[in-house]
């Protein structure tokens, strides 16, 4: 049996992490934050799985390239948003975490259809702002689920979040406007 049989099981998990997404959301709507807690690191372990799969057995695909931060991205949203309706966190973080994410999306296909196909990666404070979403975001999951947590990560979690969104988003946008208007230069 050769390993190339075995190319599909990154993208499959990445799949498993997508269908996670609903009782993930469902368990925050309903307050059982000890079960989105399971199925949060249930998804963690399955990304990093795929992650070292492909990264070891070169089992790497333009499908995985593409769902993978899609499938994180997709989770990540889907707790700010039921933190959100269930009034743990104000409606405006949301949608500066949401807005942030739909400005470089945007931006992304206006410089694919104006300028020219590109690649893209994140930066080093985008990786920085998904590391500080998923943080803030674990820690209330926990301090809600009544495990051992401070109370202050809900107040300082929501600045951490909001000036992180920020200057990733204008680092973002400062990038690609200055890629952009170097590739129309030439």
């Amino acid at each position: 049996m050769s390993s190339k049989q075995w190319r599909w099981i990154p993208n499959a998990l990445t799949f498993l992490r997508m269908v996670l997404i609903v009782p993930f959301a469902g368990a925050l709507l309903e307050g059982n934050y000890r079960l989105s807690l399971v199925i949060f690191f249930v998804a963690a372990l399955t990304d990093a799985f795929d992650g070292f799969l492909a990264r070891h057995f070169n089992w790497r695909s333009r499908l995985g390239a593409v769902a993978d931060p899609l499938a994180d991205k997709a989770l990540l949203i889907s707790a700010y948003l039921m933190l959100t309706i269930t009034g743990v966190l104000p409606l405006w973080l949301f949608a500066l975490v949401l807005g942030r994410d739909l400005v470089i999306v945007c931006g992304g296909l206006a410089f694919h259809y104006g300028i020219g196909r590109f690649d893209m990666e994140p930066s080093i404070p985008g990786k920085i702002n998904t590391f500080v979403q998923i943080l803030v975001a674990l820690a209330i999951i926990i301090l809600l689920a009544g495990l051992p947590m401070q109370p202050w990560v809900i107040d300082t979690g929501i600045w951490l979040v909001a000036v992180s969104a920020l200057v990733s988003g204008g680092h973002y946008v400062a990038v690609w406007s200055l890629r952009a208007w170097r590739a129309k230069r030439s």
